[in-house]
């Protein structure tokens, strides 16, 4: 699991780090729920998404991976606010026109991973998160 248990104080201390691991972790997840990667960390003048996937039935999904050491200050997917939302839907519509894929379902998906200080990281996918 991507050197886990050796570089868990390092990803506990590097915030980029972690959300690379997350990111990466994610992908995964998600690869193992049958869904294949379009494209990784898409960005335009308009923001950036994590991840663009098409899940089994084909509808193209826009991830927004939140990775937290803990939650101590509050569950991570709960930091996405109303501006994340209507970037990312900005940021999608040009992914759209850009592949051509008017005629493919869309969908926004969340997913937070929670690293913690020990065991297995903890990973709350929320399908349809949001409609912009």
């Amino acid at each position: 699991m991507f050197g886990l248990l050796l570089n868990r104080q390092k990803l506990l201390t590097d915030a980029k780090r972690l959300g690379r691991w997350g990111e990466y972790r994610c992908e995964k997840f998600l690869r193992q729920k049958g869904f294949k990667t379009l494209t990784r960390n898409f960005s335009c003048k308009a923001g950036e998404i994590d991840l663009v996937m098409a899940d089994p039935q084909g509808a193209v999904v826009f991830v927004e991976v939140k990775t937290r050491a803990d939650e101590l200050f509050g569950p991570a997917e709960l930091v996405i606010t109303l501006a994340k939302k209507q970037k990312m839907a900005q940021t999608a519509r040009y992914f759209i026109s850009e592949h051509n894929l008017h005629s493919r379902p869309c969908r926004f998906d969340i997913v937070a991973i929670v690293l913690g200080q020990k065991g297995k990281p903890q990973i709350r996918h929320y399908q349809n998160a949001f409609v912009p």
